[in-house]
């Protein structure tokens, strides 16, 4: 694969001030709370409208597959397009595009229905890490990117925390269909805030000369800003090492949103609105483990190591957390498949604020949405495998046990793949080619 390379940025030591920047932050963090949180109501509601209205498991299955294949190919897409609009418009055509599709749900009972409807929530969702990288790469220096993208990141465990405990009552209450108008509603609000606060760091009001001078600490890019086409993207290592580390790990995340609920309800025999404390502590597991990977690798930095073997040793922690995960399906009680679950989230989580930092890290801030567009397709290309492993699996056998081997060295394999693919942790030099 060719790449032309440079050696590992230098990382400035400086201390930053100003707060702005962790405002934009938390825009991020909720907005990945709400996606995550109409991403999954379907899933918490799966069991209670499987049995209503007769879905196979192979039927969600499909869903899921199909789900993950639009949501791949609108990632590049959407990669394509903040690299064109940035963070601020590429974020509100994501939210626009997926709340027409969640509030869209209400009007289907059959899986081959909610599919229609999922469409345009993958397409929208698609949006969402494109968007929210680009910001983090516009707002955060390399010794911060990672940990703040742990923390939006943990937005996802957030939301993935509270819709197990506000969707069951909400259906009980006022009937399935309102569980998804009132989640839905909620990102007309955050769409406001955002278009009235978010600017780029130089045009910002609030933003002092310090916190700019920190924000823009890193050394400048040589590469001057110039369209470069998917396929020269593809010729370089960098582009691989992200897109099948996606490949390799998404689908272990998709596996616990979309079928958790259905494991402790086919394992442990629980009820639609029994699976809050269980989820809640696995997300909140996750949630550790977001910012604590993300923490991990800036403390690394902050103490003088080079920022890829900081990226790197974070990630082999997080891998190891995984392993325990084997054993999930065997588990004698509900709250030790639920610890051994919760490490493997963790360890998930603090991986991927690693991961997504690698495009941040490589490549030219006017570039790095299409190579995270890359990697979504690759990461949502896993999760359609994935799905149709666990719906046979599941359709066939009945068991859980091979889906949570498969997950268990899923990031040793990544990390592996990943260190072979660059060794150095070293910085692309692109050529003027469309």
């Amino acid at each position: 694969m060719a790449a032309g390379a440079a050696e590992e940025p230098e990382i400035s030591r400086a201390k930053p001030r100003g707060h702005v920047r962790w405002i934009v932050c938390a825009f991020l963090f909720l907005a990945v709370v709400l996606s995550y949180v109409d991403r999954l109501v379907l899933p918490v509601l799966k069991p209670d409208l499987q049995r209503r209205y007769g879905w196979s498991e192979t039927g969600y299955a499909d869903l899921a597959i199909w789900f993950q294949a639009v949501y791949g190919l609108s990632y590049v897409i959407f990669g394509r397009l903040v690299d064109r609009i940035g963070a601020k418009a590429g974020y509100a055509v994501a939210v626009v595009l997926w709340t027409i599709g969640h509030v869209a749900h209400i009007a289907f009972t059959s899986t081959r229905g909610m599919l229609i409807a999922r469409i345009p929530l993958a397409m929208g969702e698609a949006g969402t890490f494109p968007a929210a990288l680009a910001a983090a790469n516009e707002w955060f220096p390399a010794r911060e990117r990672a940990l703040a993208i742990g923390i939006f990141n943990a937005g996802s465990n957030i939301g993935a925390l509270l819709t197990p405990l506000i969707v069951p009552f909400i259906a009980v209450a006022f009937g399935w269909r309102m569980a998804f108008i009132a989640t839905g509603m909620l990102t007309i609000v955050w769409l406001a805030g955002w278009l009235l606060f978010y600017r780029s760091p130089r045009d910002h009001k609030a933003v002092g000369a310090a916190e700019l001078s920190w924000i823009e600490s890193d050394p400048a890019s040589t590469t001057a800003p110039i369209r470069i086409s998917l396929s020269h993207l593809l010729r370089m290592r960098q582009t691989w090492a992200y897109v099948l580390g996606r490949f390799m790990i998404d689908p272990v995340w998709w596996t616990f949103l979309f079928w958790l609920p259905d494991f402790f309800s086919r394992r442990y025999h629980l009820k639609i609105t029994e699976f809050g404390p269980p989820l809640v502590l696995i997300y909140l597991c996750a949630d550790i483990g977001s910012i604590s990977g993300g923490w991990m690798s800036s403390r690394l930095l902050g103490n003088g190591w080079r920022l890829g073997n900081a990226r790197k040793a974070a990630m082999l922690a997080a891998a190891l957390c995984a392993v325990p995960i084997a054993f999930a399906a065997s588990a004698p009680g509900i709250w030790t498949a639920v610890a051994l679950i919760g490490l493997a989230c963790a360890g998930h989580q603090a991986f991927s604020a690693n991961l997504y930092a690698l495009p941040g890290d490589l490549f030219p801030r006017h570039v790095a949405g299409s190579v995270i567009g890359l990697g979504g397709l690759g990461g949502a290309l896993g999760g359609m495998i994935m799905a149709e492993f666990a719906g046979t699996i599941l359709e066939h056998l009945g068991s859980y046990r091979p889906i949570f081997v498969v997950a268990a060295f899923a990031y040793l394999a990544a990390l592996a793949m990943l260190h072979l693919l660059l060794p150095r942790y070293a910085v692309t030099e692109l050529n003027n080619v469309r």
